[in-house]
């Protein structure tokens, strides 16, 4: 059954929307003697606190690492999730898709739009629940909307604060009726059958982020095909898009290592921040 990943401001009314597109499902699979489950996963559920955003971005990243366990743990081709979230990352929902592709499930994006103005009116009354002023602003300055040319964005569906109701029958459409897309390579989940993959797969990576470094170096603009920003990528960075893309693709067996590469060079293409 498919993931549908929410994603938008803080405060902009997300589990608001789940909760119909929870119920509009529940009354969907009943009337049609359906006995699939359906999971609302979000912050409440998982016992993250808001608090966990005033902190450290240390914090921040468990909380966005314990949503994709969930996922991870729940998924299936009998169940419906709906990953109530900011989700407000591009590589965190590339992630999600991931994972979507990896057991050949669909999924979709719906993003809550809402003017930032509106947000904070409506953060503001939530005097228990609402999240620290500076945190709200630093969570939305550093907000990455979907693009639905981005095949992790795709399909979206965009739902304003001021529509009724979410597209519902469009949202079945997309992720019922549609068949998912068959798993690519970088997600086809098996045991590891070469065992010379694992050191194939780190040392191409290795050796990408070697030649970009080198030609960030002498200022002589993306090595590897990677599209390098103004500012200089630090060793560090790269490290850590390494070893996420390694974590996601430890598990799956690539025959053509020389695919292996393009995709570590999509990856950074997509997760390096600008």
């Amino acid at each position: 059954m498919p993931l549908i990943i929410m994603c938008g401001f803080p405060s902009s009314g997300k589990t608001s929307r789940s909760t119909q597109i929870m119920q509009y499902f529940i009354d969907r699979f009943n009337n049609e003697n359906k006995t699939n489950s359906i999971h609302l996963i979000n912050d409440e559920s998982l016992g993250i606190s808001k608090d966990s955003y005033k902190d450290t971005r240390l914090e921040e990243k468990k909380s966005r690492g314990t949503l994709i366990s969930a996922v991870e743990r729940l998924i299936s081709k009998d169940d419906l999730i709906i990953a109530d979230a900011m989700n407000y990352i591009k590589g965190f929902r590339y992630q999600l898709y991931c994972i979507a592709r990896a057991i050949g499930t669909p999924h979709c994006v719906v993003y809550c739009g809402i003017p930032v103005e509106i947000a904070r009116e409506w953060n503001s009354k939530r005097v228990e629940n609402g999240y620290d002023i500076t945190v709200f602003d630093e969570l939305v300055s550093r907000f990455e909307e979907p693009d639905d040319r981005n095949r992790w964005d795709s399909p979206l569906f965009t739902v304003f604060y001021n529509d009724e109701a979410v597209p519902c029958d469009s949202i079945w459409d997309a992720v019922i009726n549609k068949k998912a897309k068959p798993p690519n390579l970088s997600t086809v989940s098996k045991p590891v059958s070469e065992t010379n993959y694992l050191y194939e797969l780190e040392k191409t990576t290795q050796d990408i982020i070697n030649e970009v470094l080198d030609a960030q170096k002498h200022n002589v603009g993306g090595g590897a095909n990677v599209n390098l920003p103004s500012r200089t990528i630090t060793l560090s960075e790269f490290r850590r898009l390494r070893r996420q893309f390694t974590n996601i693709n430890k598990m799956h067996t690539l025959l053509d290592m020389d695919r292996v590469a393009e995709l570590f060079v999509e990856y950074l293409n997509t997760n390096i921040n600008r």
